[in-house]
């Protein structure tokens, strides 16, 4: 689910939880939005460093930054969210919901506390460091070393715009700023796009495949998704 727009799809998770231990879509969904937060903020830290050594990009880094900062900042304080529930609250297409959605909030309370949101931030930087490293690797069989902060921060600048685009993977965008900034380095336009199809092909539509895989082997052990659990 990684290729639908901003990743939207991928409460497929969610579903399949609830099929196998029954907690509900509302409680669990949540771990999404906080794991797509802290990609965000683990991409951010390392482009913003990028962005102050190689002056570029640093005005768009820096209001992304600043919005994901407002939106933790409001989710971890009920002062101001609770009032905001409570108003929806009058509003007869929603109140249906309501208790669904004080459900996802509670848990995304829990999830964006000072403690579990360093942890999961520092595990995601982690993480996304090892898919800039394999950029860098790539850059340097085809005897490009511009360095591996420089290839960090191409590689989570490039996607983090392509994550904004909210283009399904940010195809297009994504790929088109990994070879524009190649470009920008004086690299030819053949390479370019080679190394942002090889960069692309090892970790969007690797996981991709991937998850089909593990989807095919959930179905054989649990059956088939029943529609009642969406």
């Amino acid at each position: 689910m990684s290729v639908t727009p901003a990743k939207l799809g991928e409460v497929l998770k969610s579903v399949l939880v609830k099929e196998i231990t029954g907690d509900p879509i509302s409680k669990t969904a949540p771990i999404i939005l906080a794991e797509r937060i802290t990609d965000f903020l683990s991409l951010l830290i390392i482009a913003i460093v990028g962005a102050i050594i190689f002056d570029y990009g640093g005005d768009i880094t820096i209001i992304i930054a600043a919005f994901f900062i407002l939106l933790i900042f409001i989710i971890s304080n009920k002062k101001i969210t609770l009032p905001i529930i409570n108003f929806l609250e009058k509003i007869p297409l929603i109140k249906k919901y309501i208790q669904h959605i004080h459900s996802a909030y509670e848990s995304s309370y829990q999830l964006l506390k000072i403690k579990p949101l360093i942890l999961m931030t520092l595990l995601s930087l982690v993480s996304w460091g090892f898919e800039c490293f394999g950029y860098y690797l790539i850059l340097l069989n085809f005897n490009l070393d511009f360095g591996l902060l420089w290839a960090s921060f191409s590689y989570s600048f490039s996607t983090i715009v392509g994550a904004i685009s909210m283009l399904p993977g940010g195809l297009g965008l994504t790929e088109g700023s990994l070879t524009f900034l190649l470009v920008q380095k004086n690299v030819s336009l053949d390479i370019a796009v080679a190394t942002t199809f090889i960069i692309r092909v090892v970790t969007l539509w690797f996981a991709v495949l991937i998850g089909i895989i593990s989807l095919t082997l959930y179905q054989k052990r649990h059956g088939q998704i029943k529609n009642n659990s969406i």
